[in-house]
């Protein structure tokens, strides 16, 4: 009891020291800060049931898909080349399914995940919304080679040093389907050279 009131407290304590800071965190922020405080020495009714580097991961993943998922649908609508509108419905499928899968493991886990992508992504989203035509169809190309080789390299590290065997086992499944999604964006970037 003593332990869960002290863990409520440094909570409660984060929490407010946040409201505090002047500088507002985006989603992922905050959700890393929730992470950090939650006590790893227990279950999950009670704490969190990983370390922080295996809830670090979730939420960088989460964000990651996220983000897939919301460029997908801007560039379901914004496209001009069918090959780019397929590639953004598959984002929204695949990454969308994937998001749910790893929410379940968070929520069993008591991992905080973001609510939303992180500040970048969403600048990246706004900036790719004020574009249209090739130019949007080019900087939609880019930015998911750029996007699906950093989640790769996240998946991969993942599969290999997560500790948690649910979240291992995710990351190990995630992995080709986010590779198939590299070769086939990389295979349309080479097309419209």
């Amino acid at each position: 009891m003593k332990k869960l009131s002290l863990t409520v407290m440094v909570a409660l304590s984060a929490l407010a020291f946040q409201a505090c800071n002047r500088t507002a965190k985006d989603s992922k922020e905050s959700a890393d800060s929730v992470n950090s405080v939650k006590d790893t020495t227990t279950t999950a009714a009670t704490g969190i049931a990983v370390d922080e580097k295996d809830a670090k991961f979730a939420t960088d993943v989460a964000n990651a898909g996220m983000a897939e998922v919301a460029l997908g649908k801007i560039a379901a609508e914004k496209a001009t080349n069918p090959q780019i509108k397929d590639f953004a419905n598959m984002m929204i499928t695949d990454h969308g399914k994937a998001n749910e899968e790893l929410m379940a493991i968070a929520k069993k886990k008591n991992i905080t995940l973001p609510a939303a992508p992180d500040e970048e992504h969403q600048k990246k989203a706004a900036d790719l919304s004020k574009k249209s035509g090739k130019e949007f169809d080019k900087a939609y190309v880019d930015a998911m080679v750029d996007g699906h080789k950093k989640a790769a390299s996240l998946l991969e590290d993942g599969s290999k040093n997560c500790k948690d065997a649910d979240l291992m086992a995710f990351a190990t499944k995630t992995l080709p389907v986010v590779k198939t999604h590299l070769a086939k964006i990389e295979a349309i970037q080479k097309s419209m050279k």
